[in-house]
């Protein structure tokens, strides 16, 4: 039995909260929208390496034996979803059961990697009419980015530990390979490559005995920990309370507590000088309206002679372009508010508002696929102790979905992540 089939607790209708899961709770929508997304899955996966099944037997696609099988167990709830809401839709008929795969991630990366020939090029024109847009209140105000970061980081921290190693990092690892082996314990190998990725930013930072630190978006304070064991003076602020009620008491446990100082407070909040200031995946969350400002304050608080080294999950930036404008799944229900840049779009904010430029690239996105992959092992594993903190069967299926989709993205090259080292041309 694969992770992915272990973990799949077949969600249906009758069983799910629709105070809690609105849009997955019933399929809504025109009768027109349901055949036209008909037709065109239709004629998408008759090209594609993936099996469709379909009740009585039907099958479509052109894959091989072995090829990812997507089983539809309610197409007329499945077809109104697509149709409805797209991508969106497609993410919530799985969450309302209305499909399973084996390979979850097997289809998802087969989808991520033919997402430009997906959709015929008349429809695509059409786009604009079609697709969702940004709910006013994930902006990622101040209230605003307090809301979205407490949706996610704060659901519970001992539900994050349930998957991440013993360092709570919540962002790629760096393995000696991205092909290590598995020759001892998962979690032992990525928690060594969870650090060997913090001690490069810390490299690339510049961070040694007496240096003055910042740090925004603490986590859970791994990156804050190693930088004091190293003689730095940190500062690290984060918009998550229970992120920083747990990152203060690692610091304290480490005997760092005079070194090490824990906010919870905005980065456009944040005063001061710094000799260096890391950030991991932070700008993803940033929102594009905001992405001027957030570089324009590392900037003004980065010292002369100083050193910036980000971590960013990157795409390509027609990607970006794209994205920009539609409300994803992703956003919906994980990371509201949030748009992934592109390398390309991160330059362009660094001319129009500092003085920095990027010097060091670093680009690691197959190493994302391997942590996601030990991730979801990991959170399918231990579903029962999931479930004992109260969350329900939509939300397991929820995060396996994003999981492996987000693995999917990097298998197949749509996302990349990158360690970017700035500095004052």
């Amino acid at each position: 039995m694969t992770s992915t089939q272990h973990a799949t607790q077949h969600a249906t209708t009758a069983l799910i909260d629709p105070g809690r899961w609105p849009d997955v709770a019933a399929a809504r929508g025109s009768a027109v929208r349901g055949e036209i997304a008909r037709v065109v899955f239709r004629a998408a996966v008759s090209r594609l390496p993936v099996r469709v099944r379909l009740p009585g037997g039907h099958c479509l696609g052109a894959g091989p034996l072995g090829a990812p099988v997507m089983v539809v167990h309610n197409p007329a709830a499945f077809f109104t979803r697509l149709g409805a809401g797209g991508l969106i839709g497609f993410g919530e008929s799985y969450l309302a059961g209305d499909w399973d795969c084996a390979d979850l991630t097997g289809l998802l990366t087969v989808f991520a990697m033919n997402v430009r020939d997906l959709v015929p090029p008349p429809l695509q024109r059409m786009r604009r009419l079609a697709v969702r847009r940004h709910p006013a209140t994930d902006e990622q105000t101040r209230d605003g980015a307090r809301r979205n970061i407490s949706r996610h980081y704060d659901l519970s921290n001992e539900f994050f530990a349930l998957f991440l190693d013993e360092t709570m990092t919540y962002s790629s690892a760096l393995f000696e390979t991205a092909a290590d082996g598995m020759l001892i314990a998962a979690e032992r190998l990525l928690a060594q490559a969870q650090r060997r990725k913090i001690d490069r930013l810390l490299d690339q930072a510049g961070v040694r005995p007496g240096c003055r630190l910042l740090e925004i978006g603490t986590g859970w304070g791994e990156l804050a920990i190693r930088a004091g064991q190293r003689g730095a003076t940190v500062r690290t602020v984060t918009i998550s309370a229970r992120q920083r009620e747990l990152a203060a008491r690692r610091v304290a446990e480490a005997g760092l507590a005079g070194q090490v100082t824990v906010e919870l407070r905005d980065y456009r909040d944040v005063d001061g000088q710094f000799d260096a200031i890391c950030s991991v995946e932070m700008v993803e969350a940033v929102g594009e309206r905001y992405w001027d400002t957030y570089f324009a304050q590392l900037d003004r608080l980065l010292a002369p002679g100083g050193r910036i080294a980000l971590q960013t999950i990157t795409m390509p930036h027609d990607r970006t372009l794209a994205s920009r404008r539609t409300y994803t799944w992703i956003q919906k229900y994980i990371f509201p508010g949030g748009l992934i840049p592109s390398v390309t779009a991160i330059e362009n904010s660094l001319g129009r508002r500092t003085g920095l430029r990027i010097t060091q690239q670093y680009d690691f996105g197959e190493h994302y696929a391997k942590t996601l992959r030990i991730w979801r092992d990991r959170f399918c594993a231990r579903q029962g102790e999931v479930t004992g903190l109260g969350f329900d069967a939509v939300f397991l299926r929820m995060w396996l979905f994003y999981l492996c989709y987000a693995e999917a993205g990097f298998r197949a090259g749509y996302l990349n992540v990158s360690q970017l080292t700035l500095e004052r041309s």
